[in-house]
């Protein structure tokens, strides 16, 4: 049910937003959104930047350098809806004027644990901007209004990261790939909301829980919060280290 949603949602957004999505090459992602009381909490710029790169367009983190003049920028802002004994995000897109170029569907869980919770919603989310297969077009250039009513987005206030590390420098977006030399096979137990991963002592060695697509877990190994996502018929799990996106091959008996 929720792929034909969002098959409708992207047929029906596709002709006022895609060709304005494909415009932009490079989103701003700020490190405290307006619901949070401390920077990255919950990882939750690591989680939007990761879903901008899968996406296909670049990400930087708010006080990250970047060559792009701001006006050729989209910028992402992250909402939580208040809703009881829930959680439900949706985020928007702005150019530099504040004009909204895409807002997404919102993601919906009921996990009570945080990390967990936004995790879930945001992901939910952003399978509306896969659904409108975006694809940037060089060479399109964005329309700088003039209007003196439009109030540009607010720069982000220059504070210390503590959790981002390096969040100087400018980060790549080649995902690395750190493949375990064994071959370790993981067997796949069934749980309320989706898969432990045991090995044959047996010890439970990541968790896994179910988003709205089959081949996409959220997934969590030794504190280390991250995706384990199917791709030509071989499980990774993928996540970040030092700012560095990993993806290490997991063979998985379910």
């Amino acid at each position: 049910m929720k792929v034909r949603f969002l098959f409708f949602f992207a047929l029906l957004t596709s002709f006022s937003f895609a060709q304005s999505l494909n415009d932009f090459r490079a989103v701003i992602v700020p490190l405290k959104f307006d619901f949070q009381k401390k920077q990255n909490e919950y990882r939750v710029s690591t989680l939007t930047k990761y879903n901008l790169s899968k996406a296909g367009f670049e990400a930087f983190y708010a006080e990250e350098p970047n060559s792009y003049d701001k006006c050729s920028l989209l910028y992402i802002d992250v909402i939580n809806v208040k809703a009881f004994l829930a959680t439900k995000m949706y985020f928007v897109l702005k150019d530099c004027n504040g004009k909204e170029i895409f807002k997404s569907t919102t993601g919906y869980t009921k996990e009570k644990d945080y990390q967990l919770a936004y995790t879930e919603a945001i992901n939910e989310a952003f399978n509306s901007l896969y659904a409108m297969n975006y694809k940037y077009t060089p060479g399109a250039t964005p329309v700088v209004s003039t209007n003196a009513n439009v109030v540009p987005t607010p720069k982000p206030v220059a504070v210390p990261v503590p959790v981002v590390s390096n969040v100087s420098a400018p980060v790549s977006t080649v995902v690395a790939t750190n493949v375990a030399a064994n071959t370790t096979v993981y067997y796949a137990q069934p749980t309320a909301n989706g898969y432990q991963l045991v090995d044959t002592t047996p010890k439970v060695v990541m968790k896994l829980y179910k988003t709205s697509k089959s081949d996409y877990f959220t997934a969590v190994r030794d504190g280390v919060q991250g995706a384990l996502l199917l791709k030509e018929n071989d499980w990774y799990f993928e996540y970040y280290q030092n700012d560095q996106l990993m993806s290490e091959k997991i063979a998985i008996k379910f």
